[in-house]
């Protein structure tokens, strides 16, 4: 997969942690940053991202920052982004499964860096299975579509 990563200052050191093992794993990985420790806005990394997800520049992408959230709240602006929060290998597995989620989000402060690798391996290696779930994100596609 081509994927993205994109991290504000609280979760710069997850990145550098989780970004070798998703190399490792035959993933092209193009970070937007940050790049250090210093205070940055996450907005600047999560937006970023997320357009380029949903231009179709990359199959997908990992965001994160301290709780996650703020990384989440910013992607899913970007019509046809499906960011999800994950604190588990199992949210992250039917994150894709059922939700067809596009870019993973990791909690820096809440998960350990080998518990980042795991929930990224389980993300990355499911797939959506569409039927009855092709049917409830087609109803959000409608809604987006609508431009409200």
């Amino acid at each position: 997969m081509k994927l993205a990563i994109g991290t504000d200052h609280a979760a710069f050191e997850l990145k550098q942690a989780i970004r070798g093992v998703i190399e490792e794993m035959g993933h092209e990985l193009v970070d937007f940053g940050c790049h250090s420790t210093e205070s940055c806005n996450h907005a600047d990394f999560s937006i970023p991202v997320a357009e380029a997800v949903a231009r179709g520049e990359f199959d997908g992408a990992v965001l994160a920052c301290g709780t996650g959230q703020a990384m989440a709240i910013g992607a899913n602006k970007v019509k046809g982004v499906r960011a999800t929060l994950c604190l588990t290998p199992d949210m992250a597995r039917l994150a894709r499964q059922h939700n067809d989620s596009n870019i993973l989000v990791l909690p820096a402060r809440l998960v350990s860096s080998d518990d980042a690798v795991a929930i990224f391996k389980a993300w990355a290696s499911s797939s959506f299975e569409g039927g009855r779930h092709a049917v409830r994100m087609d109803a959000i596609s409608r809604y987006e579509s609508r431009g409200r």
